[in-house]
């Protein structure tokens, strides 16, 4: 095939939803990497919560709004993708303008009514109301308005759009952070995703594909949710358990929880789930170590490398690199099986922070982030399609959803890991380098998991 009728196809093979959504995903991705880019800083240097404080709330902040996908995606089916991205972006403005406004005045008699950590933590979770709703919605309509001979390069679109936001992000925060306050970054992202509310509203059709089931009931949506997670009956409680003593401890932190009752719970839920939940389970490990750049990163450069440093617009690096290289990475990857190119991709971020404990200066920060964003690459589109395919028709708002568990779950995890880490290396043995050692470890672990696991499959 040549060039030409190559780009034919690509021209004539999305429908006007495809680019609607894609588009207001740039907007929707800037606010939120924006805020992401400043949440660390703004929560530790404006809010004055300690290192390991700071990591948890950061991993509250990047985590719910994954974990809650799951549901959002089941909401998207039922609702439609019209309505739900409409909602959810008129959600995230709200949501974006109180973040900014936690110290303000007018919020006082409820910020000392409560503990300050419990205040500010159920703030930063409802960002996650609206984003649950848009990335189903978008890679959804990515899967419906796209023709079968392009859907593959549908993906790679839309996670070119998606770091085009990425990248735009961290440097809006950057020159609002530097021109017009850090409070300030969360109010840019509230206009940002308000602005895509009409975007949607006067623009967006509802895409539908030929052999599309109707859309499914409250029963069936609690039918495939049960069927996608396993045991639901063994599952979903331990779940919550294990959930209801993190807000505990979160909130009141002198309590312990004995590691054989975390133990316990993980043997608990590992045994009730499905195999395509083994797969998201152990492909956390990969966010685990990927949110570092957002969670341990700010902090480590502002103590340990350069306390004037603009860490907001080191993490344009990601963004910039993704955008750059995401095709071309594509192309010369296109033969790899999906789930092999996530290993590889898996291998070539777990590196990438060995760069930085071996050069700890801003451009060691850079280039490892650099080598981050390969391996992202490598591996992002060939895990949304190879999670696609697997969604009956009609559900892949349902099981898009889930593709989103591992970043929720890696958010959420590597927020504590990150900032234990952070106090252990840094502030305690005075050796900061070191954590970037373990939290390669952990990625190459991850991808020795996934080779057992897609051997496994093979032998089955």
């Amino acid at each position: 095939m040549t060039f030409a009728e190559r780009f034919h196809e690509i021209r004539t093979g999305f429908e006007l939803p495809f680019w609607v959504a894609n588009i207001s995903e740039i907007f929707e991705r800037l606010s939120y990497y924006g805020a992401f880019a400043s949440l660390a800083l703004y929560l530790q240097e404006k809010l004055n919560f300690s290192t390991e404080q700071t990591g948890t709330l950061t991993g509250i902040f990047g985590g719910v709004v994954w974990f809650m996908a799951i549901f959002g995606g089941a909401i998207a089916d039922r609702l439609g993708f019209r309505r739900a991205l409409a909602t959810a972006y008129l959600i995230l403005a709200a949501a974006y303008f109180l973040i900014g406004s936690i110290g303000a005045p007018w919020l006082a008699p409820v910020r000392n009514a409560v503990p300050i950590g419990l205040f500010v933590g159920f703030i930063l979770m409802l960002p996650a109301l609206g984003i649950s709703m848009v990335k189903p919605c978008v890679v959804g309509t990515t899967a419906r308005a796209s023709k079968e001979n392009v859907r593959s390069i549908g993906y790679s679109i839309y996670y070119t759009m998606v770091n085009l936001g990425g990248a735009a992000g961290p440097y809006a925060a950057s020159w609002t952070h530097r021109h017009l306050g850090v409070e300030n970054v969360y109010r840019v992202s509230a206009l940002s995703v308000f602005a895509m509310f009409f975007v949607v509203l006067f623009f967006f059709r509802e895409p539908r594909k030929a052999g599309d089931a109707p859309p499914p009931s409250i029963a069936d949506v609690a039918r495939n949710f049960c069927t996608v997670v396993g045991n639901h009956r063994l599952v979903l409680p331990v779940f919550l358990v294990a959930l209801l003593l993190r807000i505990s401890l979160w909130v009141y932190p002198s309590l312990t929880v004995p590691w054989w009752v975390w133990s316990g719970l993980l043997v608990l839920v590992l045994v009730g789930i499905s195999r395509f939940m083994w797969f998201l389970v152990i492909f956390t490990g990969y966010w685990v170590v990927f949110w570092q750049q957002y969670i341990s990163l700010p902090g480590y450069i502002h103590k340990f490398i350069n306390p004037q440093a603009d860490v907001e617009l080191v993490l344009v690096t990601d963004g910039l690199t993704v955008i750059c290289l995401t095709l071309a990475v594509s192309f010369l990857t296109r033969k790899i099986p999906p789930l092999q190119a996530v290993i590889l991709g898996t291998v070539i971020t777990s590196v990438s922070w060995l760069i930085l404990a071996l050069r700890p200066t801003i451009w060691g920060a850079v280039l490892s982030i650099f080598v981050l964003a390969l391996g992202e690459i490598t591996q992002q589109p060939p895990y949304y399609d190879y999670i696609s395919r697997l969604a009956p028709p009609g559900q892949q708002g349902t099981y898009m959803g889930f593709a989103f568990l591992p970043i929720g779950l890696g958010s959420l995890i590597g927020g504590w890991f990150g900032g234990t880490l952070l106090h252990h290396f840094g502030e305690v043995t005075h050796q900061p380098e070191r954590m970037w050692w373990v939290a390669t470890a952990v990625g190459l672990a991850t991808a020795a998991a996934l080779w057992i696991y897609d051997k496994a499959g093979d032998s089955s």
